[in-house]
């Protein structure tokens, strides 16, 4: 129901003081919620709890439906407003259920469940103007948690529908004419939007980024997967069943050839007979040995959410991204784990001399092996270095063996037994790149050569439309870093001698004829490559998205600083900041328009003509009409009664009577009565009449 107001509630009429309109201000806050705000209020709960279905208890989407139901119930007078035992036992069992769902109060899951429990219950008890205030401002603070959960570019275009819509709800508290407009107040939602473009560009290229002062932990039910800080034969196989991206890198330069493109994460040189970690020693924050020679290759980063510290590089990369360091072992990792996307930028070197001398420690983990365990290829090993004391010669010879022997590469080896490498180099024969790359270190190691497995991404998709590559989870990837005297550490791919189709094209083309690709995932774009229609839009989205990642959620304190500073270099900083200053000035006097915040041409006169009176010592009393007052002016100064009394007839007119006249003519009556009147107050003292 809507209640037609006065209008002196609108502009404080003659009849009643300012005062009064101060006081309906918050009268019409106690007022009942028009039904436009209320229909666009429905809406825009279901745009903003719709997308958290997935991060809330399913409790709380079957809570929306019911509380929903009920408030329309209520607004077709068929049910009742909740009472205050309802309302509280609503809350207490919604807090509760959250508590058993999520094991607690405290956290990101938590908080994000509580208060869309808020803003649901909300509704239910919502009666007045000021509550439907309260729950749109939650409206909006649901939204931004959102971002928490999903910042991909298609949340962020979702955003504004129910943005749009609470502010569709928002003028339909404030704007009478519009309460039977729907579409007006959609209309008027969207010009404010737009008008807020400018405003929104400047703070988002100027506001300073700063850190966050705390880590927000990564939700719970947001599965990652991803390299681990240890490795079976079986688990990078379990990678490529996954279609999940990992990150994306764009190169200054041309994109080095897919064979050159390896990806480090971590290194793995501890073994215990089956699975291969990561020592103590690797986990050192110490900058290793090594020198730049060849060419360097810039390059930037797009890392997704990962969960764990490590930072993709290739070797032997350098990055400046704050709270990165290089670890003993040639990889970078942060100080803390990869919760949100993030863009760092990296110069590697490719042909870089790595560690020519070893300590004793570092040589001897290189070495470790367990005590027993795969005699046959200790054996092998062990007559392959009598052969070829040289070790270049001896990796050769093992690069032989697995090119002229009849390895196969699979994605679904057999199982192996407590003698893992025996069987699969002299039995089996079949496996993924993580059976390659374990056995070949294992043995070189038998042979007395310093070995670790470097766990990481080979290869990626490149992207011609954006100059990119795309690296998922079926892109993971382990090899071989072998050290030799003099030389220093050095890489060798055993996979590439199987399956060099697998690095030089991916793969999917170096499956057997009777292996799927993606298996898992049916409903995957990339299963439909061959499709150029599919593939062409699959290409053009996902360049739209690495736009949103580098240039939007990318655009963070370092990479902001650089932009200024290639823009304004040069630019002293006093004159930077009063340019700034003066920028927002002017934007925020073309958004505001100061001199248009009072439209009431004829108020704005009267308020003029009530200042000039009260210069020479009349002012209007409290609840006075403006004929009242002219009267009693008149009487005061006799001498200008005429002009007086011609100002208020030409004001109530207008005001009241809907004189065709402009605001001109009001604006020369009161010029001419300002005009008759003296400038000095003594003057008119002096010729008051006596009572």
């Amino acid at each position: 129901m809507l209640i037609a107001k006065p209008a002196c509630a609108s502009s404080p009429c003659m009849a009643c003081g300012h005062e009064r309109g101060i006081a309906m201000t918050s009268t019409q806050l106690a007022q009942p919620i028009p039904r436009i705000s209320l229909n666009w209020l429905l809406i825009a709960q279901a745009l903003v709890i719709v997308p958290f279905a997935l991060h809330v208890p399913v409790a709380l989407i079957i809570l929306w439906l019911v509380c929903t139901f009920w408030r329309i119930q209520i607004f077709r007078m068929r049910v009742r407003m909740p009472g205050t035992w309802i309302k509280s036992g609503l809350l207490v069992g919604t807090a509760g259920g959250i508590f058993l769902a999520r094991g607690s109060l405290i956290g990101l899951d938590a908080g994000a469940a509580l208060l869309i429990a808020a803003f649901i219950l909300k509704m239910l008890e919502m009666q007045t103007r000021r509550d439907a205030l309260v729950l749109i401002f939650l409206g909006f603070f649901c939204v931004a948690v959102g971002y928490l959960f999903e910042d991909a570019l298609l949340w962020g275009l979702f955003t504004l529908l129910p943005i749009a819509t609470l502010l569709a709800a928002l003028i339909g508290l404030q704007q009478s004419n519009l309460a039977s407009k729907p579409a007006g107040t959609l209309m008027l939602a969207t010009k404010l939007l737009l008008q807020a473009v400018p405003l929104m560009l400047l703070l988002f290229l100027f506001f300073p980024r700063l850190d966050p002062l705390w880590s927000l932990p990564q939700p719970s039910n947001k599965a990652l997967t991803g390299l681990s800080d240890s490795m079976a034969p079986g688990d990078i196989a379990e990678l490529s069943k996954s279609a999940s991206l990992v990150f994306r890198a764009s190169f200054d330069g041309p994109v080095p050839p897919r064979s050159q493109q390896y990806w480090r994460g971590l290194t793995l040189e501890q073994f215990d007979g089956r699975r291969w970690s990561q020592s103590s020693r690797a986990q050192v924050p110490d900058a290793p040995d090594w020198r730049r020679a060849g060419e360097q290759v810039n390059y930037s980063i797009v890392l997704e959410p990962t969960g764990k510290p490590w930072l993709m590089t290739m070797d032997v990369g350098q990055t400046d991204l704050a709270g990165a360091r290089q670890m003993s072992d040639f990889r970078w990792q942060r100080r803390r784990p990869v919760e949100q996307s993030m863009l760092y930028n990296v110069v590697s070197w490719p042909d870089a001399v790595r560690e020519t001398t070893l300590s004793d420690s570092a040589r001897s983990q290189a070495l470790q092996l367990p005590a027993k365990g795969n005699p046959e290829a200790r054996e092998w090993a062990a007559d392959l270095h009598r052969r070829y004391p040289r070790t270049d010669a001896l990796v050769d010879a093992m690069l032989s063996y697995f090119t002229e022997q009849p390895f196969h590469y699979t994605l679904k080896p057999p199982t192996l037994g407590p003698n893992s490498i025996d069987d699969f180099l002299f039995a089996s024969r079949s496996g993924f790149c993580a059976h390659y790359a374990g056995a070949m270190t294992f043995a070189l190691r038998a042979a007395g050569v310093p070995a670790r497995v470097v766990a990481g991404y080979q290869g990626g998709e490149l992207n011609p439309d954006g100059n990119y590559i795309s690296v998922r989870q079926f892109d993971a990837h382990a090899w071989v870093e072998y050290w030799q005297a003099g030389v220093g550490w050095r890489s060798v791919d055993p996979t590439a001698a199987v399956a060099p189709a697998r690095i030089e094209q991916g793969l999917e083309q170096a499956l057997a004829s009777g292996e799927e690709f993606l298996t898992d995932s049916p409903m995957s774009a990339l299963r439909y490559r061959h499709l150029a229609w599919v593939n062409a839009l699959r290409m053009s989205w996902d360049n739209l998205n690495y736009g949103w990642q580098r240039w939007v959620l990318g655009y963070q304190g370092q990479q902001q600083l650089q932009v200024l500073g290639r823009w304004f270099s040069g630019v002293q900083a006093p004159v930077f900041a009063g340019s700034g200053l003066a920028i927002l000035g002017l934007l925020a006097l073309w958004l505001l328009k100061p001199w248009r915040r009072e439209s009431d041409s004829q108020l704005r006169l009267f308020n003029r003509f009530e200042r000039l009176l009260a210069r020479h010592g009349l002012k209007r009393q409290q609840g006075e009409g403006a004929q009242a007052f002219a009267r009693r002016a008149a009487l005061h100064f006799p001498q200008h009664a005429e002009a007086i009394e011609g100002f208020v007839d030409e004001f109530q007119a207008q005001r009241y009577a809907g004189a065709s006249s402009s605001a001109a003519q009001l604006r020369r009556r009161l010029k001419r009565l300002r005009r008759s009147l003296p400038w000095r107050l003594s003057t008119i003292r002096g010729k008051q009449p006596h009572s």
